[in-house]
């Protein structure tokens, strides 16, 4: 039986059947049916929780295509975090039934830093030396698993080198340091849009910001969430807290919405960890007590990168003009927009550059269908939630789409390719650091 933890007791209770989330849930649209609604989720696992449903296929496949957007967590009158409850059922799907692959990929790759990276870029020579498009035309990327034979195209060219590797641990403010920083950089951001990190590097110290990268970080533990991975998720958190909390730094910045939402306990409540930690006899009171004052410290500290540069250091005045005036439009990520409630400051950075045209799209804040790894795993579910973007980015007349997350980035930069649009998806940051360098 699905164990009754705190979380789910407690947020099932909330639940009016009011049927509100339904009207904003990207999954309920495409199949019109109870069952794939957010509030047909929190029955599952209701009937999970009371034995009335046993682990199936069909029940884990249910469950499985949540793309955990928020979507419905910021509508609900009840507040009912409806991903948090889907990542508990998740959980006990897999235990209930271990996959050797997800272990591997999550307990083993995904947890090893050095290991990822190496990874990624032996598939970036791969993609250089253009073995992926011969193993495409032999066919034999049909022997992987589900859907990846066809998804796999959707992470496009690979860069060769990460982001960790082209920049200092340390890099110093430019004049006069008015603060210490450490940059959480996130998996998607150094392995798969180095640039982004290079931009969001450049700009920090050019307002001033001594800028260090914590070279012993590890996931933020999203993806291990998502993908039913708890255990795991909680002990990269732990580990997370406690080497950001004696860095010595003013404040922890990152340009990914899913790295700040789960830092911030939006996704992911660090309370309900420690609270494991208290009441475990197997953890030694130490390490409770060393996390539960690192996520007190931790409190406030943690900023995504456009609120930090337009509302705590203030963006800077010597913004230089493009030199080519350009057409752009936003997209809301879901874990920023809804997760986070920021919405402006992205918008602010792109509105005080000079050549910037911003046009405003119709639904910028509706899901991509990227979510992480959702779109590697319910290929064709994705990419019909993804033509919708596509539709609106094409009506906003853009010739660039900003995003502040590098899940979107892969997504939407996806999304174009196939419908032979030749617009570009950037980081707001990227082009504050375009017009930076005009100046």
């Amino acid at each position: 039986m699905f164990k009754d933890t705190p979380v789910v007791r407690e947020q099932i209770k909330k639940c009016v059947r009011c049927g509100k989330c339904r009207s904003v849930c990207p999954i309920f649209n495409e199949y019109r049916t109870e069952n794939y609604s957010p509030r047909g989720q929190v029955f599952m696992v209701q009937m999970l929780r009371d034995g009335v449903l046993s682990v199936s296929n069909k029940v884990a496949a249910k469950l499985g295509d949540c793309l955990m957007c928020e979507s419905c967590s910021s509508i609900c009158p009840s507040a009912i975090p409806v991903p948090e409850l889907v990542a508990e059922a998740r959980a006990f799907i897999t235990e209930q039934r271990p996959s050797t692959s997800k272990k591997l990929i999550f307990e083993k790759l995904w947890t090893s830093p050095g290991l990822l990276r190496n990874s990624v870029a032996a598939a970036g020579l791969a993609d250089s030396l253009g073995l992926r498009s011969l193993a495409r035309s032999l066919g034999l990327t049909s022997i992987l698993p589900g859907d990846l034979p066809r998804a796999e195209k959707i992470l496009g060219k690979i860069p060769r080198r990460s982001a960790r590797s082209q920049l200092a641990a340390v890099m110093p403010a430019r004049g006069t340091r008015k603060t210490r920083v450490a940059y959480f950089l996130g998996c998607g951001t150094d392995l798969l849009q180095p640039e982004i990190a290079l931009a969001t590097v450049e700009v920090l110290t050019h307002c001033g910001c001594e800028v260090i990268i914590p070279q012993d970080i590890r996931c933020c533990g999203v993806p291990h969430l998502a993908n039913g991975a708890k255990t795991v998720a909680e002990k990269l958190v732990i580990h997370n807290l406690n080497i950001l909390s004696k860095l010595g730094v003013d404040a922890i910045i990152s340009d990914c919405a899913s790295c700040t939402s789960t830092l911030n306990g939006h996704l992911y409540r660090p309370a309900t960890v420690i609270d494991k930690l208290k009441n475990s006899s197997n953890s030694a009171p130490t390490l409770a007590e060393k996390t539960i004052e690192a996520a007190n410290w931790l409190k406030g500290k943690v900023f995504d990168l456009t609120v930090f540069l337009v509302d705590e250091l203030g963006l800077p005045t010597e913004i230089g003009r493009l030199m080519n005036s350009v057409v752009v439009t936003y997209h809301d990520p879901c874990h920023l927009v809804k997760a986070q409630k920021i919405k402006n400051q992205p918008r602010k950075i792109l509105q005080s550059i000079p050549g910037v045209d911003f046009q405003e799209m119709v639904g910028a804040d509706t899901c991509c269908g990227g979510s992480g790894t959702f779109g590697l795993t319910h290929y064709d579910l994705s990419m019909k939630i993804l033509k919708r973007k596509i539709e609106s980015i094409q009506n906003s007349g853009a010739e660039i789409l900003a995003t502040s997350c590098p899940s979107c980035t892969t997504q939407i930069s996806y999304g174009l390719r196939e419908a032979g649009l030749n617009i570009k998806v950037i980081h707001p940051v990227q082009l504050l650091q375009k017009a930076l360098i005009q100046h």
